[in-house]
């Protein structure tokens, strides 16, 4: 096990399991809940990751953890059955949880010997494992990496898969949930958007197993989301307890790779003057999206910082490459409109795949960010100050737009013109010059600020997430360790 500590008095400090789901941005809060749970209570602990997801940046990132806080990797198990009949990401992402349950078994067994393992903390998709943990006489909570809208979903979608008549999409009515913004329904999940498909009955299956859990962390913090958490706080009957303890953010590391050069070029830029423009580590666009794109940046005028990736082909899956992080596979791109880099030098740089997000979003030069509201890179904007434009392509992200750009009021949502989805250059200019030079765009500036203040106090000792978390580990403690 990688990353285990010789100490012998942590030997005895009690000691947590988390397993995270494949993917970066899976691993990273999990790997930092850990982090957190040793610097601020003492823990050790054993970061449990999938065969799947292998990486050498996956490996990196986990021996830069602290030394008590270990790695473990689960056996690869066969889901070439699956692969071969083009199953979703959610289909495989559960399935190999599942069958992943032995060797889970295993490997408890294993860390339980000492005695000192006080609690099982597993992601969204490690529902199934929940039983695993509790055969091994430890308690077995969920951390649940997206917010308060998307949890509240997921509990609420035995019910919904009842009661509703047709498809999410053609709902005449937004999808109301407890204390949350209202959503359309074409907003909604996307693997529920085809309710004959696999993907959406394992989606149905985590949330009726979500109640399993003895208490759900969730990766979210009150001033973002004031009236869920004012409801999800509640105790209600059959219903685990949520613990809103984010918050939960990779930590910037000066010695981070700037092989690419951006951060000595925001190093060069008037403060709050450039725009990131990042989907995400596993985030793509089709090829003529990505011109769009580029011809909005060069009409706008503004500086720009853009992570680009090589394009999907029309109408892929903008998710596929979610195991790969959908690296570029040649630079300078060639996928970019003839003489786009050329014409754009003197206000825009163009990076490979890849660059230190956090020390981007810290620095005094990004002024926005263009982002695919992934949850874990619009904690890193809100923790800096950041404000948004919100540029959905997958998963849960069409929500979190919803919610950033109507209730929370920290993104703008360029125009989609036709039913292809496409945002054409001009609306893109539209959008960054607001953002970037507008009364609009600085009362968002205003609102990220205040959203950045009550994240930070919130993680303080005295702060409500610290706090929340504070009163799980005591249970954990009181439980199981003496």
């Amino acid at each position: 096990m990688a990353g285990e500590s010789d100490d012998r008095g942590a030997a005895r400090a009690p000691h947590v399991a988390l397993l995270s789901s494949p993917g970066m941005g899976h691993v990273v809060p999990v790997a930092e809940l850990a982090r957190r749970l040793h610097a601020e209570h003492g823990f050790t602990a054993t970061v449990v990751t999938y065969a799947s997801s292998d990486s050498a940046a996956q490996r990196a990132f986990l021996a830069s953890l602290p030394p008590v806080v270990g790695s473990a990797s689960l056996p690869a198990v066969p889901l070439d059955d699956l692969v071969a009949a083009g199953a979703a990401i959610e289909k495989l992402l559960s399935v190999e949880a599942q069958r992943s349950v032995p060797a889970l078994a295993a490997l408890l067994a294993g860390l339980g010997k000492d005695g000192n393992l006080v609690a099982f903390v597993a992601d969204l998709f490690g529902a199934d494992s929940l039983q695993t943990a509790r055969d091994a006489g430890v308690p077995a909570y969920l951390f649940f990496p997206s917010n308060l809208l998307m949890l509240s979903l997921m509990l609420h979608l035995p019910r919904l898969d009842g009661e509703l008549q047709g498809e999410f999409r053609d709902q005449p009515e937004p999808i109301r949930l407890p204390g949350c913004v209202a959503v359309p329904g074409a907003d909604i999940l996307q693997p529920l958007q085809d309710r004959t498909s696999d993907a959406y009955r394992w989606m149905v299956h985590h949330g009726e197993r979500y109640r399993d859990a003895d208490g759900i962390l969730v990766n979210t913090f009150d001033a973002i989301e004031p009236n869920a958490a004012a409801i999800l706080r509640q105790p209600e009957p059959g219903r685990p307890p949520v613990y809103p303890v984010g918050p939960v953010i990779r930590q910037p590391d000066d010695g981070d790779d700037d092989a690419t050069g951006c951060i000595r070029w925001l190093d060069t830029q008037p403060d709050k003057s450039v725009l990131f423009v990042s989907f995400g580590s596993g985030g793509a666009l089709p090829a003529a999206q990505m011109n769009e794109l580029a011809r909005g940046l060069e009409l706008s005028g503004q500086r720009f910082l853009w992570v680009v990736r090589s394009p999907t082909d029309s109408g892929a899956d903008p998710g596929a490459n979610y195991y790969d992080g959908s690296k570029s596979k040649d630079y300078p791109p060639k996928f970019l409109p003839s003489g786009f880099l050329e014409r754009t030098k003197e206000v825009g740089l163009v990076v490979p795949s890849w660059a230190p997000q956090v020390r981007v979003l810290g620095h005094r030069a990004t002024g926005a960010m263009l982002t695919h509201c992934g949850w874990n890179s619009v904690l890193e904007s809100v923790m800096h100050g950041v404000p948004m434009i919100a540029w959905p392509l997958y998963a849960e992200q069409r929500e979190n737009a919803v919610m950033l750009h109507e209730e929370t009021k920290v993104a703008l949502r360029p125009k989609v013109r036709g039913a292809d989805g496409m945002i054409l250059g001009e609306d893109i200019t539209k959008v960054v010059n607001d953002i970037m030079n507008s009364e609009e765009g600085d009362a968002m500036r205003t609102k990220v600020a205040e959203l950045q203040k009550a994240a930070r106090s919130g993680l303080a000792a005295s702060g409500m997430s610290h706090k929340t978390l504070t009163e799980v580990v005591r249970k954990w403690k009181e439980r199981t360790f003496a």
